[in-house]
């Protein structure tokens, strides 16, 4: 289906849509004369591989501009149909997101640039509507009513929504976290459960806690175990830990030094006098 756009001094010149698109005009708001336009198809795949975009109620979108939100696309795209959602994304996807964005704080990139969407209606209507759409009077993306954000508004905007909430930010990190205790709980209960069972083919998973159940220990068994770890920890105690206990450690054993060396110059010089042959 052809699109007008207008050129020079009125001159009206006919452009072509992609092959299977219908062009929607669309205006950023009424001051604006020149239309922008929005190509649009039926969105087809298997059902199998895209179970968010249902078949017979999804409609493809092209040439979104980057000051088109989800919100003004379901406003414009709603006079068709009741709108269920709105899904905008950097380039085609075949099938699920694969990474779906779980939270809004952390790994929450906004494209930039032109952009892609999927539209889903209520009803199997609002893809016939879109597709049969007239192009006399273009839409209106921005009213007094509800207005879209640009330039320095749109910046201000961006700005106040990069603030992180402590509050949000601590729920959704304990929320997360409670999670993560449970999924870890259940996995450390069925690892206990498997432990030491064999399997249909006789097989024995090996985990960290041992090989084969533990045996029960005899008294004499439970004092050597004692006295080891004893001998353990006594190896392990860090003796004189600060600078000057070192110091005064190493002073009284020159001290000692000393006074033995006092105590065998004594005993040689008895032993001298003790002496009874005197060759000279």
């Amino acid at each position: 289906m052809a699109a007008a756009r207008q050129e020079g001094r009125g001159r009206v010149v006919a452009a072509a849509s992609p092959a299977g698109f219908t062009a929607i005009p669309v205006k950023f708001s009424e001051k604006h004369q020149s239309p922008h336009y929005l190509y649009v198809k039926e969105h087809k795949v298997r059902e199998d591989k895209d179970r968010n975009r249902p078949q017979n109620r999804t409609l493809f979108v092209l040439n979104v501009p980057p000051y088109c939100t989800e919100e003004c696309l379901s406003r414009l795209f709603s006079g068709f149909c009741s709108v269920q959602s709105v899904e905008m994304c950097e380039k085609p996807m075949l099938g699920e997101k694969t990474e779906p964005v779980k939270t809004k704080f952390f790994g929450a990139k906004t494209p930039s640039g032109f952009r892609v969407a999927y539209v889903v209606f209520k009803s199997p209507a609002g893809v016939q509507a879109a597709k049969s759409l007239s192009t006399e009077e273009p839409l209106l993306l921005s009213s007094n009513s509800h207005p879209v954000k640009t330039g320095i508004q749109k910046w201000i905007a961006k700005y106040a929504a990069s603030i992180v909430n402590p509050t949000e930010l601590k729920t959704e990190v304990d929320a997360f976290m409670q999670t993560y205790d449970q999924k870890i709980a259940k996995e450390e209960a069925k690892a206990e459960k498997e432990d030491g069972v064999p399997d249909e083919e006789g097989w024995v998973k090996v985990t960290r806690k041992g090989r084969r159940p533990g045996l029960p220990r005899t008294e004499a068994a439970n004092l050597r175990a004692l006295e080891r770890e004893k001998r353990k920890r006594a190896r392990k105690e860090l003796l004189n830990f600060y600078a000057w206990q070192h110091r005064e450690t190493k002073r009284e054993h020159i001290a000692q030094l000393r006074k033995k060396f006092e105590e065998d110059k004594q005993k040689i010089a008895l032993m001298r006098a003790q002496r009874k042959f005197r060759p000279y």
